[in-house]
This record gives structure tokens, sequence and C-alpha cells, in this order.
């Protein structure tokens, strides 16, 4: 009879785990969580310092059951669960459960690996610990946090919205990137620009094309590409611009004025993290990003290979850490030296950095085993799990290898006195770690048009050939939708999450329906929108993507030991509370509140109104009860189209052979049968076109026609305006408090073409009066000037300075210290 009880949570990791044990071992699955916040209630006292209630999960009292009969038969009770802060929590419940009391209590250890392989596995059970109560209050805090903002503010949407609906703490934040992005997106203004290409001919093949760089006497542009990137080109405006250009151009003699060619050398990228693996797996395998965590979770517990039984591929697949075992490190090396040769295996093994908030206790995703090509157990993996150990495999290998090197060659071409053009190729000279490995992009760039660019050998002075001219037409590009890759990418960035919450997050935005994904991309919807404005007009701090990253390093802390988790949640309960009050007296009924419009019930006269229900705003008479008449709102351009094509068609039920009609529901518009209900047949219809942000409807009413006041969003951000438009065109826009110098209007804030935010005045364009930096309503008092102007240091402090050319005049902002934090230690609104 089995001595020890070895506790794991998934049936397929104990199956492989007990074979590396053998007999005097029984591993039983615990199948998850056990145990968590009761299901009816909030589950916290708040009187007794945040005292959670803990019962056992509905269906798990036979797991239990079996776990507490296996234990009275063992000596030693150990916990196999992941290495991480919820399988640290899993542990804690079941030594509640397990290790009994008085003199039938029983030991309860802790065995930690990183790998589910023999030598790892054997390893961990010679060096046993116990739970680690600060990861398991980490994890207590952040469930914590979840419960209360989900069971405290959720409701109040159900209450204002519609049942049914939920606010996360970090969901939320999410869905606020989504929706700020698709606003920058509608807010945006395409800007037409030309280029010029010329295609050449030098005296050895092959053609090239080179792009007009520079012209004498002629504007340049400075474009503003973000990240302290800045890229000076001319901006040719117009089509006859470009013609007149072109025409004289046409004219001149090309002749070669320099040739750089200068070594450039690619680094290998560090191997996965889960974040990355994720981001990558999407790019290159279109896999989902729950999807990605569900295979890389079989390929960790283990998979059947022939003679070898079970094994795990590759190690614990939620870390941020890029740390490599030595041991792994030993191998992958001797693995290169010998299939690739000396060239390709550096002098010593690369190390790389991980993040400072990085669990440095786990390994990157890695494979066990890099013997095991990914060739070796293609026959024994089912087709999405192979490619995406081959991925991981690649990726690791790549790791470890010398960087690749290429010849950029630049050539500057002078047509005449005024004209420069450039080409630029690069050559690759030695392939290093992309023999094995290259990694994915979410856009092109430069770099891929240059390796795609073949050049001929030129010498300085030769005169080239011009075989024709190309004036092209352009527009500028708004920034794009997030796909589920760059939204996790951006929320590493921003320091929102943690590895095992990025597949739960993108996973409830869209279950929700708060967002959609059309062709790969997140689109907010209608109730998206609505969620988020209401969310962030009561609740800024909480859903702020600052504050939530300050969260997740107070988590961290309390991980460390150095933060008391009670500690963290008072402090955030006592602001939250303060929000939450504010929010049930103040928030928009979006539910019970109607927009009386000009159109009329054509059933009995009434004035129709906006309301939102269900399946988001329609008309309905104002008559209610008595008349029950609805009406769709006006559709968009791309809606009409939709609905006018799709009633052209002559549809008819595969099922039944009825006639289809056009129906709306709460994904759209679909068809539907006429026999039903005899026939339930529904068919989708694709949708396409961009999102429309809905007016939300205020209180306040407008000081001219006395009609409500709407928030709209327009070419420059959000702005209120007078529901009666066209007839009213009243607008209010939030002002700085500062009176433009040049011709007296209001300074308000504005976002340029690319969502650079700026400063303008409301008389544009008859006034075209900018700034980049904040303006404060408080003269100089040193030369007089009508306000200063918000500056932010390195160190991210804030000053007011004067914008006066011979003024120098600078002084500190009360309130703020030199990390951009209020002196109470409070993070900053943003």
């Amino acid at each position: 009879m089995a001595k020890t009880l070895v506790v794991v949570e998934s049936p397929s990791k104990a199956k492989t785990i007990n074979k590396y044990l053998g007999p005097g071992y029984k591993v039983i699955a615990s199948i998850g969580h056990v145990k968590d916040l009761p299901k009816k209630g909030i589950g916290i006292d708040f009187d007794n310092n945040f005292e959670p209630t803990y019962e056992v999960i509905p269906g798990k009292e036979k797991v239990i059951k079996q776990l507490k009969s296996a234990a009275k038969d063992a000596d030693t009770i150990y916990v196999a669960t992941d290495p991480d802060r919820e399988g640290e929590a899993i542990g804690w419940h079941l030594k509640e459960e397990l290790e009994g009391r008085g003199k039938n209590r029983k030991q309860v250890r802790r065995v930690l690996f990183n790998e589910i392989t023999k030598k790892a596995i054997q390893e961990s059970f010679k060096n046993p610990t116990d739970i680690d109560k600060n990861l398991v209050d980490a994890q207590q805090a952040r469930r914590l946090l979840d419960r209360i903002v989900g069971y405290q503010v959720s409701p109040l949407l159900w209450d204002k919205v519609r049942r049914g609906l939920s606010a996360g703490r970090v969901q939320s934040v999410a869905l606020r990137l989504v929706v700020e992005r698709e606003r920058e997106i509608l807010a945006f203004i395409q800007t037409e620009y030309w280029t010029i290409t010329a295609n050449l001919s030098a005296k050895l093949p092959p053609p090239f094309d080179a792009r007009l760089l520079r012209v004498e006497d002629m504007t340049v542009k400075t474009t503003d590409f973000g990240e302290d990137v800045k890229k000076k080109e001319i901006h040719i405006r117009d089509q006859k611009q470009a013609e007149e250009l072109a025409a004289d151009i046409d004219r001149q003699r090309f002749i070669v004025s320099s040739v750089t060619t200068k070594e450039k050398k690619r680094n290998p990228v560090p191997p996965f993290i889960t974040s990355k693996l994720q981001q990558e797996a999407s790019r290159k395998l279109r896999f989902p990003v729950k999807k990605t965590m569900q295979v890389a979770q079989r390929l960790y517990e283990g998979t059947e290979l022939g003679d070898e039984g079970l094994v795990g591929l590759i190690t614990y697949m939620r870390t941020d850490s890029t740390r490599v075992a030595d041991s792994a490190l030993q191998e992958v090396r001797e693995y290169i030296g010998n299939q690739y040769g000396g060239k390709y295996l550096p002098e010593k093994a690369i190390y790389y950095r991980s993040k400072k908030d990085a669990q440095d206790a786990h390994e990157a995703i890695r494979p066990t085993s890099v013997a095991r090509t990914p060739e070796s157990v293609a026959r024994y993996l089912p087709k999405d799990a192979l490619a995406l150990y081959k991925l991981i495999w690649q990726r690791f290998v790549a790791s470890q290898m010398m960087p690749a090197l290429f010849d950029q060659t630049t050539i500057d071409i002078q047509a005449g006195a005024r004209y420069l053009f450039r080409a630029t190729g690069s050559v690759l000279k030695f392939n290093g770690f992309l023999a094995v490995y290259e990694e994915g992009k979410d856009e092109k760039d430069e770099e891929d048009e240059e390796q795609a660019r073949s050049l001929p050998r030129v010498e300085k002075g030769e005169e080239l050939k011009l075989n024709r001219l190309l004036p092209e037409q352009h527009f500028t590009e708004p920034p794009p939708r997030y796909t589920e890759a760059t939204l996790v990418k951006a929320l590493e960035e921003k320091g929102i999450g943690r590895p095992s919450t990025y597949a739960s997050i993108t996973s409830v935005i869209q279950d929700r329906e708060y967002v959609a994904r059309k062709e790969g991309r997140f689109t907010p919807t209608e109730l998206g929108f609505i969620v988020n404005d209401l969310l962030i007009e009561s609740f800024e701090d909480l859903f702020n993507v600052k504050y939530t990253a300050r969260m997740e390093e107070e988590l961290d802390e309390i991980e460390e030991g150095k933060l008391v988790w009670t500690d963290a949640l008072s402090e955030f309960y006592g602001k939250f509370t303060k929000d939450l009050e504010a929010a049930k007296r103040h928030m928009r009924d979006v539910k019970r509140q109607e927009i009386i419009t000009e159109e009329k019930c054509e059933n009995c006269g009434s004035p129709m109104a906006i309301k939102f229900g269900r399946y988001g705003q329609f008309l309905a008479c104002t008559n209610y009860p008595e008349c029950k008449t609805t009406r769709d709102l006006s559709k968009s351009d791309d809606e009409v189209k939709e609905e006018s094509e799709a009633e052209g068609s002559e549809e008819t039920c595969e099922n039944c052979g009825r006639a289809m009609i056009l129906k709306r529901g709460r994904f759209g518009q679909f068809y539907a049968c006429t026999g039903y209900p005899e026939c339930k047949t529904t068919r989708k219809i694709q949708q396409s076109g961009k999102a429309s942000v809905p007016d939300v409807a205020l209180e306040e009413l407008c000081p001219q026609c006395g009609k409500h006041l709407v928030m709209k969003t327009g070419r420059f951000g959000q702005f209120t305006a007078c529901s009666n438009y066209p007839e009213c065109k009243y607008v209010k826009r939030e002002t700085t408090g500062v009176a433009c110098p040049e011709c007296g209007g209001d300074i308000v804030a504005r976002k340029g073409k690319r969502g650079k935010s700026f400063y303008g005045c409301t008389n544009y364009p008859t006034c075209k009066f900018t700034l980049w930096d904040k303006p404060a309503p408080k003269s100089c008092p040193e030369c007089g000037a009508r306000f200063l102007v918000e500056k932010y240091a390195k160190d991210g402090s804030r000053s007011l300075q004067c914008k006066a050319e011979d003024c120098k005049h600078k002084e500190p902002i009360e309130g703020a210290d030199a990390k951009g934090e209020e002196k109470e230690g409070e993070p900053l609104r943003a």
C-alpha cells in the first residue's frame, strides 16, 4: 500500500508524475481548485480585516472525500501543484483539508518543478519545502480585489444598463484600451501626401528604385513615430506639386554622390515568456490566446512518446522570466555545435535580462530536452500541438546562436542641383540564428523592404539612366485596431495583468459582448462603449491604466513579503467605497433614460424617444404601455448597404424550402426561416464596416434651445453638443482657461492625426495657433507673458515654464514630487 500521497491539479499530470515516482506513491488529481469564495454572498468580512470565507466548490465533495481517504493511509502528503501563485493557493486549501488535527495531523510538504521530467520530479522530492504563505497571500489579495469589484460594481451595471453584465478590475482596463483606440481611429483625419520614385539603371544590373529624399529650398516635415523616433522627409502635399517636381526632375542628370556599405547585426531573441508565446502563436499559427495556453498545458503535463512513455515536452508555460537552467544551456550549446557547426555557436552562453518584476524562480518556456526535435516527436503529436512545440523548440535553439549579419548598402543620387534620391538595400551575409527561427511581426517595416530590395554595384560619380519616374499618391493611416496579440503586448508593456491572466482577459471582453472580432481585430460594440464610459465616469482612478499597473506591483510586493496583503486591500477599499457611493447616486441610468426626438409614432402620433435595450439603442413610442410601437434607429451607410443587399437576395431555407427573411438580434442581422416556430433555421450574415460611437445623453440642458446635451466623438476627440443639431449648433468644449495670444479665442485640448495630444485655438481653421505643452492660466512673474506651460523632466518631475524665447522663468508645480506622484503617496489620476 502506498505510504506517500501526492496531489496535483490535473489527471494527465498525475499520470505522468506517477510513472516517475513508482509504487510507493499514490498520485491523485484535485482537478483544479477545491475551495473558493461562496457563490452567494461576497464572502468577505470587511469589519474583520477582510477575513475571507472559503467553501468547498459545489461538485468537488467527491474529490475531497477521495483525497481524505487516501490521506488517512499516507505518512506524508506532498502538494505538487503548479509553481505559481494560483498553484500555491490551491496547495494551501488542500493542506487545510488534508493535514488533519491533533494526533491524526499529517505532514504536508510542497514540491516545486518547472518541467515534468524524471530528473526534475525526483530532484524536487529530494528537496521539499513548505507552502509559501506570501504567494498564497498575493493570490488571495488578487481574488478578493476581483470579488469586491465584481460583486459591487457589476450590480450597478445590471441596474443602469442591463442584466448579465460584469465589471472586472483588469478586464475593464483592457476594454478601455480597445475603446480609446477605436475613438482615435474615428477621430483620425486622413492627410494626402505624395512620393516620387525613380527607377534607375547602372552599368551593371539589376535596375533599382530610389526614393526622392530631399529638395533644396523645400520644407522638410518631421514625422513623429513615438518613442523618440523622428524622421525628416519632404512633404509633397498634392498631385499638382508632385507633377511639377516630376517634370523638372525628368530633365536632370542622375549622378551617384555617395555609396555606403556597412555591416548590420541582428541579434537573436530571448526564449519565450508567456506573453511573447501568445503573441507569436497568434501571428504565425493564428491561435487565439486561450487556445495557445490550452495546447501548451497539454505539452507541459505530458505526451505519450511510444517506448519513452509519458513525457512533459516543455517547461511551465506561465512565466515572465527569461532565465534558463545551466543544464539546459549546456545541452542546447552541444546541439548547436554538432548540428550547425562552430561558427553558429557563441563563445559563451547568452544570458537574457528579465523584466524587473519577473518571477525569476521560474524559467523561460523551452523544450525539456532539445534532443526531442519537432521531427522526432511529430508522429506522436496532433497538428496544433506539433506546430506550437516547433515554435517553442526553434525559438529556444535560436536564442543561443550567433547573430545574423547583413551588408546594408545606401546609395545617394544627386539629380541636378536641387534633388537628392536615396536607395537602400540589405544582403544577408551570415544567417546565424535565422537558420533556425525568425520572429514574426505585426506590421511590415523598412527592414523588410530593404531585404527584399537588390541593388547593383555602383561607383561614386557614375551616371545612371532614368527609366521612369513614378509620382504616387498616399494617405496617412490611423493607428491599427488591436489584435489579440497586440492587445496582450499592450497589457504587458503597461504592466496590466500577469502571465496567468492574459488569456482570461481577452476571453471575457469577447464573451460579455463588449468587443467583437472583425477580420481578426477587436472593435468595441455599442454596449462596450456604453459600459466603458459609465465605468470611467464613476471610477476614473479604479479603471485607470497606471492605477491598475500599480496594483499589480503591490501584489508582487505581497509575494516578496514587502507588503501586508490586508494593508493593500485597506488602502484600495477606502478609495473604492467613496467612488462606489458616488456612482450609486450619480451614474447615468442608461436603461431608463430616454431622449425625446422630433419623430412621431406612425400608430398614435406621439413623439418617439431613443431608448437602450437588450440589443442596443432603438426608437420607442412615449405613449407606452398604451402604444408599444418600436423602430430601429437610423442605420449607418454600411448597415443600409448590407441590409439592402440581404433583402435583395432570394434566400431559401435549406431545411424546409420556405423563404428566409432578414431579422436583427443581439449579434446583428441574420436570416430566419418564415416557417418559425415549426422551422427554427437561422443563418448568420457577415458584417463589415466601422463601428460607430453612440452619442451619450447627458442630464444637462442646452443653454440656447433647452434640449438635452449629448457627449459626441468628433475629429478632435470628445465634446458636448446639443441633441437638436443641426437646428441648434451649440457646442461646449472643456477649455484650459487660457486665451489664444493671437486671436483671443479659447485654448482647448485636441488630438492630431496620429493620435498625439496637443492644444489649439477654438477658432481653427481661421486661427492656427497650437502648443504641444499644456498651458496653465498663470502669467509669468518675470516677463509678464499671459500663460506658462507644463514641462516634464526626465526624472518625471513637473514644472511650469515661460514660453517666451528670452525668458528662462521656471517654477515647480505644487503637490508633485520628483516621481510625478502626489505627496501623500497616492498614484496620480490620469
